[in-house]
C-alpha cells in the first residue's frame, strides 16, 4: 500500500468524492430540487462520507481513524435510504437509482476493507 500523506491520497475518500458529485447533479433535477428536505438530506449524508474519511485521517490515531470511517459507513447507508425515497417520488428512475445504489455500496465496502486494514497490529 502506497504511503498515504493526506486525505485526498485515500482511494475511497476519491470515490466518495465521485459519488458526491453525481448526487448534486441529481438533486438538481426540477423535481428533485423542490423537495428542499430530501435533497438537503441526501447532500449532507453524501457529504458527510468524504468529510468523515478526511476528519478521520486528520486525528492521526488508528483508532480514531477507524470510529470515523465506521460514522462515514454509516452515513453511506444513510445515502442509501435517501436514494428508496427519492425513487419512490420518481424523483430518480430505477436505472439511475441502481447505479447510485451501486456506487454508494463499493464506497461502503472500501471502507470496511479500509476498517479492517487500521485494525491490524
Amino acid at each position: 500500500m502506497a504511503k498515504i500523506e493526506k486525505f485526498e491520497d485515500i482511494q475511497v475518500w476519491g470515490k466518495a468524492r465521485e459519488l458526491n458529485k453525481k448526487i448534486y447533479y441529481i438533486t438538481k433535477d426540477h423535481s428533485f430540487s423542490k423537495d428542499y428536505s430530501l435533497r438537503d438530506q441526501i447532500r449532507r449524508s453524501s457529504i458527510s462520507i468524504m468529510a468523515n474519511i478526511a476528519e478521520g485521517f486528520g486525528r492521526r490515531s488508528r483508532k480514531e481513524f477507524a470510529n470515523f470511517l465506521n460514522m462515514a459507513h454509516g452515513s453511506a447507508a444513510e445515502v442509501q435510504c435517501h436514494l428508496y425515497a427519492a425513487l419512490d417520488q420518481n424523483y430518480i428512475n430505477q436505472k439511475s437509482f441502481n447505479e447510485l445504489y451501486a456506487k454508494v455500496e463499493e464506497v461502503s465496502k472500501m471502507i470496511k476493507g479500509f476498517m479492517n486494514y487500521l485494525k491490524t497490529p
